[in-house]
């Protein structure tokens, strides 16, 4: 991972389980020049019992006639359907992402050349998987919703022991809320995470508009997760929270914009800026006609633009001196 911010355009499950809607993002993510795009891998069998309820967000966006097993079963993407998507990402000259949430699913992934593994909020507790994630020996983005920093301690803890190096893995921020009020994104919490466990560190966003990853990014995110649809009004459980195409290229326009300006945090005059260092900065000026030999004053000195001459800097140097030579009003002081 290089030194820019890398930007994961989240399709997750807005295909509604459809490869021409999951290849219609890819053809939307890579025109607005996502790194990585990204989806969900599971088999809803292994994901979860058949009476399990739905979250609250998904009630609203979903069908209340189909179950949580229902829906995610509807959503399952295919063998055959991932190496589609993954040549399909090829030609678009894109980078291929999925999350894995069971083992199997993770070893799919993998068999497939995956450059490194998302693990899920939700999985952030589960001790099985992050140990054979772990001993995988792969780069791990963790997102870190819905945890406390102990729990965040205690999966670094099991995918190091399991022999993930601390230095492959990035923590990303993030609430699971969809979409997030922005009075519970806690932006800061991404710094307390940097300092205490000494990891990069990154950013997951669920809420509406772009400004909360932008702004993640000018506090040092590494990795932007950011969820985007074709259209928001699609019937899903996660369109209503995703940006739309033309926002989508917005936010990451935005993000490469900020990456220019945060530079290298050494102060000094930028190329640009240095030829107008002599045009707005001041000279010493003489404030009225100086005779030779009179001695420079506080009254007839003064500091006027361009910035030529005498630095202003010189000017308690310059009082009490004897002129060598006589000075008309406005004229520069030479010495």
């Amino acid at each position: 991972m290089s030194n820019k911010t890398l930007i994961i355009a989240e399709a997750g499950v807005n295909h509604n389980g459809k490869l021409s809607i999951a290849k219609d993002l890819i053809d939307i993510a890579a025109s607005c020049g996502a790194d990585y795009i990204k989806f969900q891998t599971f088999k809803a069998d292994d994901l979860l019992t058949k009476n399990a309820k739905k979250a609250s967000y998904q009630k609203k966006t979903t069908s209340n006639q189909e179950t949580q097993y229902q829906l995610l079963k509807r959503l399952e993407l295919s063998e055959e359907m991932h190496i589609d998507l993954i040549s399909h990402c090829k030609k678009r000259k894109i980078n291929f992402l999925s999350t894995g949430f069971d083992i199997d699913s993770i070893k799919m992934l993998m068999k497939f050349g995956q450059d490194f593994i998302k693990v899920p909020s939700g999985e952030i507790n589960n001790l099985p998987y992050l140990k054979f994630i772990g001993s995988l020996k792969k780069p791990v983005i963790l997102s870190s919703g819905m945890s406390h920093m102990q729990e965040i301690e205690d999966a670094l803890e099991i995918l190091e022991k399991a022999g993930c190096n601390k230095n492959k893995i990035i923590v990303l921020h993030c609430n699971t809320e969809y979409p997030t009020p922005k009075r519970d994104v806690n932006l800061k919490a991404m710094l307390s995470i940097k300092e205490k466990f000494g990891v990069k560190v990154g950013y997951s966003d669920h809420t509406s508009g772009i400004e909360i990853p932008i702004a993640a990014v000018a506090l040092g995110a590494t990795v932007i997760e950011k969820h985007f649809t074709i259209d928001r009004t699609f019937e899903g459980p996660d369109h209503k929270a995703s940006l739309e195409p033309h926002e989508l290229l917005e936010m990451i326009k935005s993000i490469r914009n900020i990456e220019n300006a945060l530079g290298d945090g050494v102060k000094k005059p930028s190329s640009s800026e240095n030829k107008n260092i002599a045009i707005v900065r001041k000279s010493i000026v003489a404030s009225k006609n100086i005779k030779k030999g009179e001695f420079f004053t506080n009254e007839n000195l003064t500091t006027k633009r361009p910035g030529t001459g005498i630095s202003p800097m010189m000017w308690d140097k310059l009082i009490g001196k004897k002129s060598k030579k006589n000075f008309k009003k406005d004229q520069q002081i030479k010495l």
